[in-house]
């Protein structure tokens, strides 16, 4: 059940994103999920293998390459899912930047306010 709660979270998040951030479009709310849901298997599969990849880079830029990787899987989903655009570069790396924000403050939101974890 909080899986599912955390993939409409995420879909909405995609939403809220392509309707105040003109560098990403989504046409409906089905190509919200199917985008929550590729994004997250992208970020469940390939990111740990890219940050291990790009370790030096990272190392060197203290970590910040990894908001180059958030931006590249974000573009590449764009690529894969019809009905949704990321526009550019900087469409990507602010779309995933917000995307990242947003759906954090979300997931903060459906935490346990007792004990501070998810359920």
């Amino acid at each position: 059940m909080h899986l599912l709660l955390r993939l409409f979270l995420n879909a909405f998040a995609i939403l809220a994103i392509a309707y105040y951030y003109p560098g990403v479009t989504v046409d409906t709310f089905y190509n919200a999920l199917i985008v929550a849901v590729v994004l997250g298997i992208l970020n469940l599969l390939f990111k740990p293998i890219l940050i291990v990849l790009t370790l030096p880079i990272n190392l060197l830029t203290l970590g910040l390459f990894t908001f180059v990787i958030n931006a590249f899987l974000f573009w590449l989903v764009g690529t894969i899912v019809k009905g949704f655009e990321v526009h550019g570069y900087a469409g990507a790396f602010f779309g995933a930047l917000l995307f990242s924000v947003v759906s954090w403050l979300g997931h903060k939101l459906i935490a346990d306010p007792i004990s501070g974890h998810d359920h």
